[in-house]
């Protein structure tokens, strides 16, 4: 794999949060960057910035939604650049709502935007990268994409799907040994503006649910994907032992999560939602890759760095701690 000073990059959502950290630090490795959201004045800004510190940068407004825009992004990015050696399928939208409260339209805006919006990613990618015979394209998932939380059915949905999605095509490439890699990046909760532009229908303004980290994290674990053949990384030790316990016991975690209302109770701020959502319309300004909780936030993983990166590592762990909990429940009985 090519090192990202040598790259040409492609990232959507890079407009504010994970996709803006990442074409930063892309940016600052002297990858060339392509930029892509809906927000022209955030891409811009990005730009400004990137090329300020001495990168390339090529803004495209694009919605993912839209078959025909993505496909364009990487028809101009060839064209601009020659090549596409890492594809990031970063832009997601959100509600907070229960299902009940929840309108058809929204949950298909929902389906539409962070799931079909990366499976055009990867359409769009592919066609490229498969005549290049090389590159990597890299799905933002989430701990949602293996364990659910209330109150954001649609975004769990979606999340599920996209790791479904992504495995299904990860076979497909190893099948016809064609070098393409495919990874998926897992995050926990993330301190980025996706709270701030969610529809929330809470009664307040919407939150992550500590622990929160640093979307500089989920950035790090992005390009160490983009110059080392990953299966999916795991942002956050709190998401890595949420997503092995609902292995061994789904129905545990429901209850832990459900009990005394914690999962509902803390994804909601004692202040109200401004009534601004980016779920139909693009964001507003200049673009942040950070939200509302940087003060909360933690800057680095060591989980992630030191096991995530090296899954024979990841794997003694989890193997260790499994067996553990059996002998567990065998001297119990």
């Amino acid at each position: 794999m090519k090192p990202i000073a040598e790259q040409v990059v492609v990232v959507t959502g890079a407009s504010s949060g994970i996709g803006r950290a990442s074409a930063l630090a892309f940016g600052k490795r002297g990858a060339r960057v392509v930029l892509a959201a809906r927000n022209l004045e955030a891409l811009e800004t990005l730009a400004q910035e990137i090329e300020a510190g001495g990168g390339q940068a090529h803004v495209l407004v694009t919605d993912v939604a839209e078959w025909d825009q993505v496909q364009r992004l990487a028809d101009e990015a060839v064209e601009r650049f020659g090549r596409i050696d890492t594809w990031l399928n970063d832009a997601g939208i959100n509600e907070h709502a229960s299902v009940e409260d929840m309108t058809v339209e929204e949950i298909g805006r929902i389906i539409q935007v962070n799931l079909m919006g990366q499976v055009h990613g990867m359409k769009a990618a592919l066609g490229v990268m498969r005549r290049q015979r090389s590159g990597t394209i890299i799905n933002m998932g989430s701990a949602a994409s293996s364990r659910a939380v209330p109150l954001h059915a649609a975004y769990v949905a979606s999340k599920h799907a996209v790791a479904g999605f992504t495995d299904s095509l990860r076979m497909e490439l190893m099948h016809e040994n064609m070098p393409i890699n495919v990874t998926l990046i897992q995050p926990g909760f993330i301190d980025t503006p996706l709270f701030l532009n969610a529809r929330s229908k809470l009664g307040g303004q919407s939150r992550p649910i500590p622990p929160i980290y640093a979307p500089e994290v989920v950035a790090d674990a992005i390009l160490f994907a983009a110059e080392h053949r990953r299966r999916n990384i795991v942002v956050g030790a709190q998401a890595a032992a949420g997503i092995f316990l609902n292995k061994l016991s789904p129905s545990l975690v429901d209850r832990l999560m459900v009990a005394r209302g914690a999962a509902f109770r803390l994804q909601k701020e004692n202040r109200p939602d401004d009534g601004i959502d980016n779920l139909f319309e693009p964001s507003r300004g200049t673009g942040s890759a950070h939200g509302h909780w940087g003060k909360e936030a933690l800057q680095s993983s060591w989980y992630t760095r030191h096991l995530e990166y090296y899954p024979h590592r990841k794997g003694m762990l989890w193997a260790a701690l499994g067996a553990s909990l059996f002998l567990l429940a065998r001297r119990k009985r």
